[in-house]
C-alpha cells in the first residue's frame, strides 16, 4: 500500500506544480482584482497541498515521527509569513511572497531528504530571513538618504570581500568566508546587495566619462578581491550585474562591447593562470574523461538527472545521496532525480516569474535610482539561477554558486530573502508614486472645475426635461485600455 502511495504521490505533485507554475503565468492576463485574487489563493492551496504530500511520503518510507513535528512547524511558518505580508503591507506583490514561499518549501523538503539535521537549519535560517524580509520593505520606504551612500556601500563591500580574501581559510579551492560559532557566515553574498546599490547611486548621480570611470573602478576592484580569493561565481555575477546595470543607464553599446571584450581577455588570463578554473574546464568538456579527477561532480549530476527523466524516480526512491554537495551546488540534480525533469523545468519557470515581476517593478518605477536597484537585483537573482543550472547540467563550467532559496546556506538565504524584500519596498513606493499621481489629478481637476463654470455663459435653450429625483444620469462603459507592455493599476494585488 505504501508503494502505491508514493507512486501515485509522485505524479500528483508533478501536476500540482504544474497548475502553480502555469498560474504564475497566467496571472498576467487577469484583468480583474477579483481573478488575480482566486489565482493567489488557488496558488497557496497548490503549495500547501504539495508540501504535505511530499512530507507524508517521506514519514511513510523514512517512518520518523520528528518529520511530522517538522512538517508541522513549517505549515505555521508559512501561513505566518503569508498572512505577516498581507497584514502589515496590504500593497506588496503577493505573486512574489507566494514564489519565495514555493521555492523554501521545496528546498526544504528536498534537504529533509537528503540530511535531517541541515534541513532543520536551513528552516532557522528561513525564519531569520523572513524577519529581515519584514522590516527591510520598511526601511526602503522612509529612508531617502539611501542614494546618498555612494561610497559608504562601495567601502563596506571592499572591506569585507578583502577580510575574507586575506584571512578566509580555503575551502573547496576558494575563500568564501568566515565561520563562527559553527555557522558558516559568506560575506560575498551580502556584498552583491551593497554593491548593486553602489552602481545605482553612482550612476544615479552622473553617467558623464569621469563619473562611469571610477565607478567601473570601483567595480572592478570588488571582481578583482574576488578572483583572487578564486570565488569566480560571485565574481561573475558582480561583473555581469555592473554590464546591465551600466548599459541600461547610460544607454551607450559601446559601454557593453568593451565590458565584454574585457571580460573575455579576464577569462583568458584566469583560465591561464588559476589551476582551479583549469580544472572546471576541463570537467565542463569532458566529465567522463576526468571523472577520477575534476568531472566526478559533474558526471554523476549527469547521471542522475538522466535516471530521474521526466517524472522522476520518487520522493525516497533515488540516490541522490550519491551527488556531491547535492545539499548545495548540485541540489537541482537530486531534485531532477527524484522529482523529475518537468518538475525541474517548472521550477525554473517559477524562478522566471520571480524575474519577470522584478523587470516590472523597475520598468514601472518612475525614480532613476530605484529603478536601477530593481534591475540591478533582478540581474543578479536570475544570472545566479542560470550559472546554476547551467554548471549541473554541463552546459556551462561549474561555478559553486547556489540556488537562491532552494540550496542549503544560510548566507545565501538571509541574502536572497533581504533581496526580495527590497523589491517588495519598491514595490510599494512604486504603488505610492501612482497613487500620488491620481491625488494630483484629483486636485487638479477640482481647480480647474471653477474656472469651467465662471467662463460659462447663460444661453437660451431649450427647457431640459428633468429626471426623476434619487436616479443618475447613464454613463456609457468604458473598456480599459490594454498598454503594449501593461502597467500594474493600484487595485491590483499581484
Amino acid at each position: 500500500m505504501t508503494n502505491i502511495i508514493v507512486e501515485l504521490s509522485k505524479y500528483l505533485i508533478i501536476l500540482l506544480m504544474a497548475c502553480y507554475t502555469f498560474s504564475c503565468f497566467s496571472i498576467f492576463t487577469k484583468e480583474y482584482v477579483e481573478d488575480e485574487k482566486r489565482v493567489l489563493i488557488m496558488q497557496n492551496i497548490v503549495m500547501f497541498l504539495m508540501h504535505f504530500l511530499a512530507y507524508m511520503v517521506m514519514y511513510l518510507k523514512m517512518n520518523e515521527p520528528k518529520l511530522m513535528f517538522f512538517y508541522a512547524a513549517q505549515v505555521v511558518y508559512f501561513l505566518a509569513v503569508i498572512l505577516l505580508y498581507s497584514l502589515i503591507y496590504p500593497t506588496v506583490s503577493k505573486l512574489i511572497v507566494n514564489n519565495m514561499c514555493m521555492l523554501i518549501s521545496i528546498g526544504l523538503i528536498m534537504i529533509t531528504r537528503l540530511n535531517y539535521g541541515s534541513a532543520v537549519k536551513q528552516f532557522i535560517f528561513a525564519v531569520l530571513g523572513s524577519v529581515f524580509g519584514l522590516v527591510v520593505p520598511v526601511i526602503i520606504r522612509k529612508m531617502k538618504s539611501l542614494i546618498d551612500w555612494t561610497y559608504i556601500y562601495a567601502g563596506v563591500g571592499l572591506g569585507a570581500l578583502t577580510l575574507v580574501a586575506v584571512f578566509a581559510a580555503t575551502s573547496g579551492g576558494a575563500k568564501l568566508g568566515f565561520e563562527i560559532a559553527g555557522i558558516g557566515i559568506q560575506p560575498s553574498e551580502f556584498v552583491k546587495i551593497l554593491f548593486v546599490f553602489f552602481v545605482a547611486s553612482s550612476l544615479k548621480k552622473s553617467t558623464e566619462f569621469k563619473n562611469v570611470v571610477v565607478t567601473t573602478a570601483l567595480a572592478a576592484a570588488h571582481v578583482l578581491i574576488l578572483v583572487l580569493s578564486t570565488d569566480l561565481g560571485a565574481a561573475l555575477i558582480m561583473f555581469v550585474v555592473y554590464l546591465v546595470m551600466l548599459y541600461v543607464a547610460t544607454q551607450q553599446p559601446l559601454y557593453a562591447v568593451a565590458g565584454v571584450g574585457a571580460g573575455s581577455f579576464a577569462a583568458v588570463i584566469g583560465y591561464k593562470l588559476f589551476a582551479h578554473i583549469k580544472v572546471r574546464v576541463a570537467a565542463w568538456k569532458d566529465p567522463f574523461a576526468t571523472y577520477s579527477d575534476g568531472g566526478y561532480q559533474v558526471a554523476q549530476s549527469l547521471f542522475a538527472i538522466g535516471t530521474g527523466s521526466w517524472f522522476g524516480m520518487g520522493l525516497c526512491q533515488g540516490s541522490p545521496d550519491l551527488i556531491p554537495v547535492a545539499e548545495t551546488d548540485f541540489i537541482f540534480s537530486a531534485i531532477a532525480e527524484e522529482l523529475g525533469v518537468i518538475f525541474a523545468l517548472c521550477l525554473i519557470l517559477v524562478c522566471v516569474s520571480c524575474y519577470v515581476m522584478f523587470l516590472n517593478i523597475a520598468m514601472e518605477i518612475r525614480n532613476r535610482f530605484y529603478k536601477l536597484i530593481a534591475l540591478g537585483l533582478g540581474t543578479c537573482y536570475i544570472f545566479q539561477v542560470f550559472l546554476t543550472i547551467g554548471g549541473v547540467t554541463k552546459f556551462i563550467p561549474s561555478t559553486g554558486v547556489t540556488l537562491p532559496l532552494v540550496s542549503y546556506g544560510g548566507s545565501s538565504m538571509l541574502s536572497t530573502m533581504i533581496m526580495f524584500g527590497i523589491i517588495q519596498g519598491l514595490y510599494i513606493i512604486r504603488e505610492d508614486e501612482e497613487e500620488e499621481i491620481i491625488e494630483k489629478k484629483r486636485e487638479r481637476a477640482n481647480r480647474n472645475e471653477p474656472r469651467r463654470t465662471a467662463k460659462k455663459k447663460p444661453t437660451q435653450s431649450k427647457p431640459k426635461q428633468q429626471r426623476p429625483s434619487g436616479t443618475e444620469p447613464e454613463r456609457p462603459k468604458q473598456k480599459r485600455k490594454k498598454p503594449a507592455f501593461e502597467e500594474v493599476p493600484k487595485q491590483r494585488v499581484r
